[in-house]
């Protein structure tokens, strides 16, 4: 089966599975979901992730989801540049998620960061997604 948003597919997958208090989910692995993940895990949103290699050349990353007081780190996940609609930003128009308390992800040429990370770096780039 070929999916339109493997992105947007691990997002979903995340939120369903907060939503259920799950301690983890798994997704297909790629390139751009590890380095998403790898934010993910360097801003303290999840505790981790695992890759799982098997024989017939597939991969899956298990998620570790994270919670504090029995309440989701996360509580907001939202993809922002669809495959039907890329949304870019300079530097300067960077947007703020929650007056600086949630991060927005880019693909940036100096690959994918947090947006503080984009703005020291002085690089704009494809809004992935917001977290809050």
């Amino acid at each position: 089966m070929s999916m339109n948003d493997p992105l947007g597919d691990m997002l979903t997958r995340i939120r369903n599975g907060l939503m259920r208090g799950k301690s983890s989910v798994s997704t297909p692995a790629s390139n751009l979901r590890a380095n998403v993940l790898e934010v993910l895990q360097s801003e303290g949103y999840i505790r981790g992730y695992s890759r799982t290699d098997y024989d017939n050349g597939k991969a899956d990353f298990k998620i570790e989801l994270k919670y504090f007081e029995d309440a989701p780190v996360i509580r907001e996940i939202k993809r922002i540049s669809k495959p039907g609609r890329r949304v870019y930003s300079s530097v300067k128009n960077l947007p703020r998620v929650s007056n600086g308390l949630g991060i927005s992800i880019l693909s940036t040429p100096k690959g994918v960061m947090a947006d503080h990370d984009a703005r020291d770096n002085n690089v704009g780039g494809e809004v992935l997604c917001q977290i809050f």
